[in-house]
């Protein structure tokens, strides 16, 4: 059986919901497997959960600055 090699960037695309459903599934089969594997993942799930929560929201003028280039614009077909 070929055992698949995971990353610090896989665990945190899992983490983060983006992976595929066949990733998910094999991920989660293999942290069940593999104590070191598990090990980083809760290790990058607690430093997560202490990073502070930030949520950035575009000025007025700025969306104002969006709608209008959209409403200026055509769609373009092919």
């Amino acid at each position: 059986m070929i055992y698949q090699t995971y990353t610090s960037e896989d665990l945190l695309r899992f983490i983060y919901k983006e992976t595929s459903a066949k990733e998910s599934i094999d991920m989660a089969a293999a942290l069940e497997k593999d104590y070191r594997l598990k090990e980083e993942y809760n290790m990058l799930k607690e430093s997560i959960s202490i990073l502070p929560k930030v949520t950035f929201s575009p000025s007025r003028n700025s969306l104002k600055r969006i709608l209008n280039y959209s409403a200026t614009t055509t769609l373009e077909t092919c």
